[in-house]
Parts: C-alpha cells; structure tokens; sequence
C-alpha cells in the first residue's frame, strides 16, 4: 500500500478528536521546536501562522450554526483564538514567550486525550 493510500484510509477512519489531538501535536511540536532551536524570522512566523490558522479554524467552525459543542465551549474556543492570534503578535515581536502558546495547546491535548479515554 503506498503512503498516499493509507493516509487516505487513517483520515477516512480516523475519530474526529483523533484527528484534532495530531494536529494540535503536530503544530505544538512546531512550536517547541521555535522555542528550543530559538528560530526568528520567516521560520518562527510559519510556526507561528500555522497556530494561528488551527485557531482561526477551531474559531470559525464555532461560529457556525451546526457546531454541537455547548454554546460556553464554543465561546471560550472562539476567545482563546483571539488571545493566540494577539499573543504570536508579541512573540513575534519579541515582546514576549512562546510558552504561552504551547501551554494551551498542550492543555487542549490534555482535553481531547481525557474526553477519548472517558468515551471508550
């Protein structure tokens, strides 16, 4: 089976929170990379943007009508969006720590982990 083929079948298989537990590892593991290699410039803004746009999407999906969460879940996604999109400002900056970042993101991880083990 070719690479292709199967990424194919495990997004096509894979749980919904599945999917979003590797994405938020994939983009945090970017961002701890930033941080421990002390990137800059057009390497930081990338990890940087690519949080961002997880966020905006997390964001924009519960702004849509047809999002099931509990409607104080969906707002509190929709303000932390807003505080990553403010804060990876400032660490661009300079003005302050990505650690902000990885924490939440890890502290998401940490929810969606929790909830699939409560599910099964």
């Amino acid at each position: 089976m070719s690479l292709k083929a199967y990424q194919t079948t495990q997004r096509t298989v894979e749980d919904p929170r599945d999917t979003e537990y590797r994405l938020f590892g994939q983009v945090t593991r970017a961002l701890i990379e930033a941080k421990e290699k002390e990137l800059s410039g057009v390497e930081l803004l990338k990890a940087l943007d690519w949080n961002r746009s997880l966020w905006r999407t997390l964001a924009s999906d519960c702004s849509s009508d047809g999002n099931g969460l509990p409607d104080s879940l969906r707002a509190q996604i929709v303000s932390l969006s807003i505080f990553v999109s403010r804060h990876s400002s400032v660490v661009m900056r300079k003005q302050a720590s990505i650690d902000a970042l990885i924490d939440i993101n890890r502290a998401i991880m940490q929810g969606l982990a929790t909830k699939a083990n409560q599910e099964e």
